[in-house]
C-alpha cells in the first residue's frame, strides 16, 4: 500500500494538543468517558494486539457529540441566544441536538427529504427543529448556509472546523491515557475530523505512533485526494456514516502532515466486521463505526505484531440492516443455506429428502414449493429448503448425503 506521504512536522495545522486537552477539561463532565478494552478473541484471530474503543456507548450512540460539545461550550453569549444550525442526517445531527437542549441552545437540523423517518423522529426528540430541504446531503447543507446568514445562526460543521475538531480529538486522548501501549491507530475516515483529531494527539506522544485512516471502496475521498487520484464516491455503502463524497479543506491538510496511510475496505469486510463484533464483542456497530475491524481484516499484514487501537465510533444502524448482515454472514460461513432440490412430484416426495436433513441433523428454516414457474416437464418439480447447520464441512456431508440418494442439488450461493 502506498503512502500518503505524510509530512515531517505538523505546520500549518491549525490546532495544537493543547486545543485538545482543553476541549477534554471542557466536555468531560458531559460526555461518557468510554471504556478501551483489549479484545482476546480478535486479537488471537488477527495476530495483533487489539484494543477497542467502545464510543457506541456515548449517550447518542456516537463520538460526534464531542465534538460537536466542544464547539457549543466554545459560542457566546449572542451566538447561544440566536442558535446553531447543521446539515445533517446523521450522528453530527443527534450530538448537537442533544447538547444544545441541554445547554438551552436553539438547534435547527437541515436533513435531505428521504431521510428514514426514524432519524427525523430521533433529532426532534432531542428538541431539535428540523427542516428537510433537497434530495441529497450538498442541497441540505446549500440550504443550511442560506438559513444561517438569514437568520442570524452559527453554522456547525460535521468536520471542518477546528475547535470540532480538537473534540474528536478527546477520543484520542482517552485511548492512549488507558491503553498506552497503542503504537498504531487505524481510524474512519467520512469528512477527517475525527481522524485528524487522533493525529493531533497521536503526533504529540511521547513515542511514534501509527495512524492509518480507513475508507469504504465506494466512497474513498480522502483517499484519492491524498495520492492524487480521481475516483468515482458512489453507492449504496453499509458505512454511510463515512459516505463523503468532498473532505474536508481543514481536516486535509491535517490528514496530509500527520497521516501515514489510508486504506479502502470492501462492502463484505465491513459486514464481517459488525457481525464479528456483535458476536464475539457483543456489541452493537454501525458500519462506520466496524470500519477499523473492516481494515484490519481485509489487509493483515499490515498489523500484524503491532498494538492496534479501533474507534468503535458508532452504534447507530437499522435494526433490519442489521438482520440482514448478520444472516448474510451466516450464509457466507455455511451456517446458512439454501439448497434448489429437483424432485418427483409424487405422494412422500418432501418427506423422504426431509428424511435426508434429519439423518445429517441439519434443522429446515423454510420450504418453498415450484410447481408452475418452472421450465422442468409438467411433473417435475423445484423445492428451494433453507436449512441451519453447524458450518461449511457440515453443509458439504449434507449435499454428499443428497446426491448419494439421487437428488439433483444445487447451492444458491450467498452474495
Amino acid at each position: 500500500m502506498a503512502s500518503v506521504h505524510k509530512q515531517s512536522g505538523a505546520e500549518g495545522v491549525p490546532l495544537t494538543i493543547d486545543d485538545v486537552r482543553a476541549a477534554h477539561a471542557r466536555i468531560s463532565p458531559s460526555i461518557v468517558r468510554t471504556p478501551i478494552l483489549r479484545s482476546r478473541t480478535l486479537s488471537d484471530i488477527t495476530g495483533a494486539n487489539v484494543w477497542l474503543k467502545f464510543e457506541n456507548l456515548q449517550f447518542t450512540a456516537a463520538y460526534k457529540e464531542r465534538g460537536a460539545l466542544n464547539k457549543l461550550l466554545l459560542l457566546s453569549d449572542e451566538q447561544r441566544s440566536r442558535g446553531v444550525i447543521a446539515a445533517s442526517a446523521g450522528n453530527h445531527a443527534q450530538g448537537l441536538a442533544y447538547h444544545g437542549k441541554r445547554l438551552g441552545i436553539p438547534v435547527t437540523i437541515v436533513m435531505p427529504k428521504p431521510t428514514p423517518t426514524v432519524k427525523v423522529q430521533q433529532t426532534e426528540g432531542h428538541g431539535a427543529r428540523v427542516i428537510l430541504s433537497g434530495e441529497r446531503f450538498d442541497d441540505a447543507y446549500e440550504a443550511a448556509r442560506t438559513l444561517e446568514a438569514k437568520e442570524g445562526l452559527t453554522f456547525v460543521h460535521p468536520f471542518d472546523d477546528a475547535d470540532v475538531i480538537a473534540g474528536q480529538g478527546t477520543v484520542t486522548l482517552e485511548m492512549l491515557e488507558d491503553a498506552p501501549d497503542i503504537d498504531t491507530l487505524i481510524v474512519p475516515i467520512g469528512g477527517g475530523g475525527l481522524i485528524s483529531g487522533a493525529a493531533v494527539v497521536a503526533h504529540a506522544a511521547d513515542k511514534p505512533i501509527q495512524v492509518i485512516g480507513v475508507q469504504a471502496e465506494l466512497y474513498p475521498s480522502m483517499y484519492a485526494k491524498m495520492k492524487g487520484l480521481i475516483l468515482p464516491c458512489d453507492g449504496d455503502t453499509l458505512a454511510e456514516g463515512i459516505a463523503v463524497r468532498q473532505p474536508g479543506a481543514i481536516t486535509a491538510e491535517i490528514v496530509r502532515a500527520l497521516v501515514d496511510d489510508i486504506v479502502l475496505v470492501a462492502e463484505r469486510d465491513l459486514e464481517t466486521a459488525v457481525s464479528m463484533l456483535l458476536q464475539i464483542e457483543k456489541t452493537v456497530v454501525e458500519g462506520a463505526g466496524a470500519a477499523g475491524l473492516a481494515a484490519l481484516l481485509a489487509h493483515p499484514n499490515m498489523f500484524r505484531g503491532r498494538n492496534i487501537g479501533i474507534i468503535l465510533c458508532g452504534g447507530n444502524i437499522d435494526t433490519r440492516l442489521l438482520a440482514n448482515v448478520l444472516l448474510r454472514d451466516l450464509a457466507r460461513l455455511g451456517r446458512l443455506a439454501r439448497l434448489r432440490v429437483r424432485l418427483q412430484d409424487r405422494p412422500g416426495a418432501l418427506f423422504h429428502v426431509a428424511r435426508v436433513f434429519d439423518e445429517q441433523q441439519v434443522n429446515i428454516v423454510e420450504v418453498y414449493h415450484q410447481r408452475v414457474f418452472t421450465t422442468l416437464p409438467a411433473k417435475g418439480l423445484i423445492a428451494e429448503i433453507e436449512c441451519e447447520t453447524r458450518g461449511v464441512e457440515h453443509l458439504e456431508r449434507l449435499l454428499k448425503a443428497l446426491r448419494a440418494e439421487g437428488y439433483d442439488v444445487t447451492p444458491i450461493e450467498a452474495a
